[in-house]
């Protein structure tokens, strides 16, 4: 399974995106006869194509499982070397012992190796990957290779990473079929007479069954297809053909035919119903804060102060109290700094996302700059913290300090590390190797941290903000609230409107971190994150009045869960996405998933509370600094 410690968060200043430019990367120049390396990568589960397919699996597979038993290079597999990213997302990347020369062999049929005698075990094994629809992934001049496919909707070509391990349509006595030849067809683009690039890789595989010995055999018979039986050892001949096709394709294009949108009148319907949203909310609030509030603030400060009785009701009545420390500060100043360096980490990689700076060729590079943001951000957590704990009244400033920069990923760190115990009991090669997690706890804990401390320094120094009324020595009763103000009642209705605007790009996300299928609408993406703040903001600050209007001043903590509160439908979202969407047999499989999406909703929990949070403390400072106070 592909490990995803990251957050949903998560957009795009252009409509499309129609070519990807990398800035600073070159492309690869090859002469006639030149070595055309081939890359393997792990075995993914993948969705068998049909729009009520279900993915089965969330384990990856080493290429180089030996009960795949597939072709070695004859000084053993060597591993290539790879990003922090490339690794968190599961990607095991080897050589191979396939022999491509640039525009030689072409259409030659090449035996690759025959492996001999392939056990009863073995055989089940890899027809069990087959019936859950596993797919090989290669990488050529950083391409991954792909089937070409037709979009049933737009009907539009396009190329699907990934091939078939084999053909599960159970024609034969319900066993599937391996497939064991591969037609290799490369695109090469000629920007000189004697320079020769790689603009595409397609892969069309074929089960060839019949006698298994080393002469080549590419004739392909539908009727005649490898069957592997799980009785008795049997060899197995894998063979391949390389094709080369001059295309007028540009290097700076190539990624045009994988980087494939499916059905973009979907993203769009969800922005302008997100935007339709935002409006909405906005126009709501204003008419609230211009018509009501500034009507009571004239009320208010109309009354002579002079008079001995002076009638207070609605939010002004708790006005002594809206600034009362609440319960467990430390914990909510705590939440809201690791929400503020969230925010920050989202903000930045979806900058260096919109300017094309993660090029999909460069594997992993999201989740990089993702780690090394949200790392060198460690500053902006503990600032945030800082100030937010001093303003709450907290004294005990060095204990902050330190929660701040351990409590967080101390529990994500075992959360992960308990879902890589999962992977390794699973025999999954997505499980993160020790080096890297050691690499991890060097991040937070020794860059981070220490980041952090100095972030909270320089909010020491700042110190509080200044409230504009004081807090009553005694505390005042609360009377009884209306049942849809309530804090889970509250959470739960305002966390609809920013699920609603981001459950369309959720679906896709999701397909991205759990189908293997590239994510790259990063204009759609970063549009969605911006409606998302807004209206996570505006309906925390609605909220947050109707609550004061009520008479109830404990409103720190309800508006971090009415501004977290998406994340429960999030999860919601997650368990439905599972029952139409994923068929998981397998329990390693199940507690992944749940593992992951809890992950995700955690995430997004701490981003979308901060920021309800921190735009209720601005509206509620700029609420009562405009009344008179006697």
């Amino acid at each position: 399974m592909r490990f995803i410690p990251v957050a949903i968060a998560g957009i795009s200043l252009l409509p499309s995106l129609n070519a990807f430019y990398l800035p600073g990367a070159a492309p690869r120049n090859y002469v006639k006869g030149e070595q055309v390396d081939l890359f393997v990568n792990a075995l993914t589960p993948m969705l068998a194509g049909n729009d009520d397919s279900k993915l089965k699996s969330l384990i990856n597979y080493d290429y180089y499982n030996p009960k795949f038993e597939f072709c070695e290079p004859k000084d053993g597999p060597a591993k290539q070397p790879e990003s922090l990213g490339s690794i968190l997302f599961g990607d095991r990347i080897f050589n191979s012992p396939y022999d491509i020369k640039m525009l030689e062999d072409n259409g030659t049929c090449r035996t690759l190796c025959v492996a001999t005698d392939v056990t009863g075990d073995e055989a089940k094994f890899i027809n069990d990957r087959i019936r859950e629809d596993y797919a090989l992934n290669w990488l050529i001049d950083g391409l991954p290779a792909a089937e070409m496919k037709i979009d049933t909707r737009t009907k539009d070509l396009f190329f699907d990473m990934g091939f078939n391990l084999g053909n599960n349509d159970g024609k034969f006595e319900n066993m599937p079929a391996l497939n064991n030849h591969y037609e290799v067809v490369l695109r090469y683009h000629k920007p000189t007479p004697d320079t020769y690039r790689v603009v595409g890789v397609l892969v069309w595989p074929a089960s060839i069954g019949g006698t298994q010995d080393p002469t080549p055999n590419c004739v392909i018979d539908p009727n005649l297809p490898l069957i592997l039986s799980e009785d008795r050892p049997q060899p197995i001949r894998y063979t391949y053909r390389v094709t080369w096709n001059e295309s007028d394709t540009p290097w700076a294009t190539r990624w045009d035919n994988y980087l494939h949108i499916f059905d973009p009148r979907i993203h769009w319907f969800s922005l302008i119903n997100s935007l339709v949203i935002v409006v909405f909310l906005c126009v709501m609030v204003s008419m609230i804060l211009i018509r009501s509030v500034s009507r009571d603030i004239s009320r208010y400060n109309a009354i002579d102060l002079s008079e001995d009785v002076q009638e207070d009701w609605g939010w002004k009545l708790v006005h002594g109290e809206v600034f009362r420390t609440p319960r467990n500060p430390m914990v909510l100043s705590v939440m809201v700094g690791n929400g503020a360096q969230l925010c920050a980490m989202v903000g930045v990689t979806l900058v260096f996302a919109l300017l094309g700076f993660l090029s999909p060729s460069n594997r992993g590079s999201l989740a990089t700059v993702m780690m090394v943001c949200w790392t060198f951000f460690g500053g902006v957590g503990g600032y945030f913290s800082s100030r937010v704990y001093a303003s709450l009244g907290g004294m005990n400033r060095r204990k902050n300090a330190f929660l701040t920069a351990t409590l967080f990923p101390t529990i994500i760190f075992v959360i992960i590390f308990l879902l890589n115990l999962f992977l390794l009991t699973a025999g999954s090669s997505g499980a993160v190797p020790f080096g890297t997690l050691l690499l991890i706890i060097v991040l937070w804990f020794g860059i981070s941290a220490p980041l952090s401390a100095i972030g909270a320094y320089f909010g020491s120094k700042h110190g509080a903000v200044a409230h504009p009324v004081r807090v009553n020595q005694i505390p005042r009763q609360i009377p009884p609230s209306p049942k849809y103000l309530r804090p889970w009642a509250a959470a739960l209705i305002s966390g609809i409107l920013p699920f609603g605007a981001a459950f369309v790009e959720l679906y896709f996300v999701l397909s991205s971190l759990f189908a293997s299928r590239a994510y790259y609408a990063f204009g759609f993406l970063a549009l969605t994150a911006g409606v998302v703040s807004l209206t996570t903001a505006t309906v925390t600050i609605l909220f947050t009045y109707f609550i004061l209007c009520a008479e109830e001043y404990r409103w720190h903590w309800r508006a971090f869960l009415i501004g977290g509160g998406s994340a429960f439908w999030v999860i919601a979202y997650g368990l439905f996405y599972w029952a139409s969407r994923l068929s998981l047999d397998s329990l390693s499989s199940v507690v992944l998933y749940l593992g992951y999406l809890f992950l995700i909703a955690l995430l997004d929990f701490l981003v979308t509370g901060t920021i309800g949070f921190l735009a209720s403390y601005w509206a509620v400072r700029r609420l009562y600094s405009a009344i008179r106070i006697d």
